[in-house]
């Protein structure tokens, strides 16, 4: 369920305090442990290092992840691979 209009969008008062009256320069990457963090548009061209629970992973904010969380740009799995008498096959024909 999303939040409601009322409240309006959650935007982390820490991260909105790094960038603002700076510019994407001055600041460079900034630090995140707020994944529930929504992109408004003061955000874009800034760099974001998002926690995914074991590292950061950068998020380059743009104009189509205006209203997304920052979350969701960092995924907190890690795909390897399917097992199994298939994956064998290929990894073997390679």
């Amino acid at each position: 369920m999303s939040r409601s209009i009322k409240k309006g969008p959650y935007i982390d008062e820490r991260v909105i305090k790094k960038i603002e009256g700076k510019k994407p320069e001055e600041v460079g990457v900034v630090n995140t442990w707020s994944r529930a963090c929504t992109i408004v548009p003061e955000m874009i061209g800034y760099k974001f290092n998002v926690h995914n629970g074991k590292g950061f992973t950068e998020v380059l904010a743009t104009e189509e992840m205006v209203g997304h969380k920052l979350g969701e740009f960092a995924p907190t799995r890690k795909f390897l691979r399917h097992g199994g008498k298939i994956q064998k096959g290929i990894d073997a024909s390679r």
